[in-house]
This record gives C-alpha cells, sequence and structure tokens, in this order.
C-alpha cells in the first residue's frame, strides 16, 4: 500500500510541475506585457518573449510577407489567372455599365468631389488654354508667311475649295441680276450713268435710246456674261492671287489688321460655344453615354482591364518597391496591441495550448511515476 501511495504521489507531483510548466511557458511568451523592475533591477523573462522581441518579429514577418507570401511572381501569376481577369471584367463591366446609367448629371459629381462652380472653372480653364495655345502659335509663327503656320492640309483643301466658291458667287450674281431687285438696281445705275454724262455724249445716248429701256438690253448680258466660262476663269484667277498673296503675309499681319484682343475673344467664345460646358454639366450622365453604352461596356471595358491587368503585371515589382509593402507590414505589427495580439493568437489555437499544457502534465506525471518506481527499487 505505502508503494501504492509514493507512486501515485510522485505522479501527481510530477503532473502537476509538468503541466504547471508548460501553462507558465505558454503565457510567458506574451506576459508581461513590459519590464518589470525590482528597484533597479529588471527581472529576468521579462517583458514576455513576443513583447520583446516584437521589433525583431515586425522585421521578419515584413520580410516573410514579401519574400514568400506576396511576391510579384504570384501576384503576377494571379494577374494572369483567365478566371481572376474574366471576374475583374465582369466587376469593371458591371460598375460601370451602373455609372453610365446614372441620372447623376458631372456638376452632381464634382460638387460629391468637392469640387463646386465646374462651369465657371471650366470656362476660366478654356479661356487660359485658348490664351497660351494662342501666344504659343503666334510666339512661333509671328514673323513668318501663313503658309508655314497653316497645315498643308489646310492649305491644300483651301485650294480645293476655290472653284466651288467661284461657281458660288456666279450662283448667286446670276439668281441677284435674273430677279426683280436685280433689274431695278440695273435701272438705277443706267439712269446715273446716263444723268451724269452732261452735253453732246448725254444727249447721244439719250437719242440712240429713244424709248428703248437699257434696262432690257443689259440684263441678259450681264446674265450672259456670268454664265460664261471665261468668266469662271477670271473669277477663280482672281480668288487664287489674292489668296496666295494671303498666304505670303507674315502672321503679324493678321494679328494687326484683327488686333489680338479681338482675335483671342473669337477663338474663346468659339471653343467655350463648341464645348458648352454649362450644358455638358448639367445632362444626366445616361443621356450623354446614351450613343455609347454598349460599346463601352462590352468593349472598351475588357480591353481597358486586359491592358491594365497587363501594365500592373509588367510594373509590379518596381510598384512593390515603390510601396515598400515590407515597411507597412514591419510598422503594422510594431503598432500592433500586444494584448489583442495574444488574444487572436488563444483564440486560434486555444485547443491546441490546451493539449500542450496536458501533454506537459502526462509526461510529468509518466517521469514521477518512473521516478518513484526507480526510488523504491534503489532503497
Amino acid at each position: 500500500m505505502q508503494i501504492t501511495i509514493t507512486i501515485l504521489l510522485m505522479a501527481g507531483i510530477g503532473a502537476a510541475i509538468g503541466g504547471f510548466t508548460n501553462y507558465l511557458a505558454i503565457k510567458m511568451l506574451f506576459k508581461p506585457y513590459n519590464p518589470v523592475f525590482i528597484g533597479k533591477w529588471q527581472l529576468p523573462f521579462t517583458p514576455g518573449l513576443i513583447p520583446k522581441r516584437r521589433g525583431e518579429l515586425a522585421d521578419q514577418m515584413g520580410k516573410l510577407v514579401v519574400n514568400h507570401l506576396l511576391t510579384p511572381a504570384s501576384i503576377k501569376q494571379k494577374f494572369m489567372n483567365e478566371k481572376f481577369r474574366t471576374e475583374l471584367t465582369l466587376l469593371v463591366q458591371k460598375q460601370l455599365g451602373s455609372f453610365l446609367t446614372s441620372d447623376q448629371t458631372p456638376e452632381q459629381l464634382f460638387e460629391k468631389m468637392g469640387i463646386t462652380n465646374a462651369v465657371e472653372k471650366t470656362e476660366t480653364q478654356i479661356d487660359l488654354l485658348v490664351e497660351n495655345k494662342y501666344e504659343q502659335f503666334m510666339g512661333k509663327y509671328r514673323d513668318k508667311p501663313l503658309r508655314d503656320a497653316l497645315p498643308a492640309e489646310i492649305i491644300e483643301k483651301a485650294n480645293s475649295k476655290i472653284p466651288l466658291i467661284t461657281l458660288m458667287i456666279l450662283q448667286k450674281g446670276i439668281s441677284y441680276f435674273s430677279s426683280m431687285d436685280g433689274y431695278t438696281r440695273i435701272q438705277r445705275m443706267v439712269d446715273d450713268f446716263v444723268r451724269e454724262r452732261n452735253g453732246m455724249f448725254g444727249n447721244m445716248l439719250q437719242m440712240l435710246a429713244g424709248n428703248i429701256n437699257l434696262a432690257d438690253k443689259i440684263q441678259p448680258e450681264i446674265i450672259k456674261f456670268l454664265k460664261s466660262e471665261g468668266t469662271a476663269d477670271l473669277i477663280t484667277t482672281l480668288i487664287k492671287n489674292e489668296w496666295e498673296k494671303l498666304l505670303e503675309r507674315e502672321a503679324a499681319f493678321f494679328e494687326d489688321q484683327f488686333e489680338k484682343e479681338k482675335l483671342v475673344g473669337m477663338a474663346k467664345r468659339y471653343v467655350k460655344k463648341a464645348i458648352n460646358a454649362e450644358r455638358l454639366y448639367n445632362t444626366p450622365v445616361s443621356e450623354l453615354t446614351a450613343k455609347y453604352h454598349d460599346t463601352i461596356v462590352d468593349d472598351i471595358a475588357p480591353k481597358m482591364v486586359a491592358f491594365g491587368v497587363n501594365e500592373l503585371s509588367e510594373k509590379i515589382e518596381t510598384l512593390m518597391e515603390r510601396l515598400r509593402i515590407a515597411e507597412i507590414v514591419k510598422e503594422q505589427v510594431s503598432g500592433f496591441s500586444v494584448a489583442r495580439l495574444e488574444e487572436m493568437v488563444f483564440s486560434i489555437i486555444k485547443s491546441e495550448l490546451k493539449m500542450i499544457t496536458y501533454l506537459g502534465a502526462l509526461l510529468g506525471g509518466i517521469i514521477g511515476i518512473v521516478q518513484g518506481i526507480i526510488a523504491l527499487l534503489m532503497n
């Protein structure tokens, strides 16, 4: 009986020591959180292992994430995954489609971003842009012929339009002189001509004309003249000559003739009218994009996603270097509450830690039994 009691006592003591030792070792991973001092003397093993090595832990975790978890190769592989690309494309199409069917206006969207008076600010920027572009243009071409300032395509197109301008002038002339207004104008010109010719020449004209109305004779001749091919060639030649003279003029000539302020003001008004910022910013997004909705969602969005993913894949290493993920992880871990970290760890592996404690007690009990048996044998 005494032997059994001795062995059980040794087993109990061994189990208690083993279990308590493991429990204490687990607790000492985190506690105490801060150093404990007796006077000026710091108690050993304070703070706990993890609080004491938090800086090293943070540094190693940062390296672990960058070198083994979030590596450029792993992220690039994810980007190249066809399923990921499909899911990302569908997400972008969904969000983009929702935005394009929105009843909100650009003005309202700007206000959400903290941008007020968008129309006024846009027109101010248009004014500055036009002024800058004008100064750049005139600074480069002010002392050069207009021919050098205008693109060759515009000059060629203008040259091709000269015959059409001639035809339009002649058609307008024929139409006018064939009308009652034209006839009246001819009659008035004849009367003025005859009245201004006093003396023998005037009397001769009146005698020759007699009862004949000269306007009736002159009107068909004018129309005939305007319909003549020679007249068309003459007017075309005149317009071409004047156009060539204009092309040889320096740009400064036009600036002086039309005044810089008027030219710039005219350009500003033209650009503002073309853009019409007030109408643009107060029209719903759905109305602005109605014609292009399907094209944007079905064609442009997938291409945008593919382009963006490919660009990110190519530049992922540079991007990760710029982000300095290791430093971010290190800072986050260093600033993380040890108590919160302990709570998280114990919530995840609580049962396993209990088993370690129980295992320590079991091993301690077995060691106690073995010690008891050895002690009895030695006695």
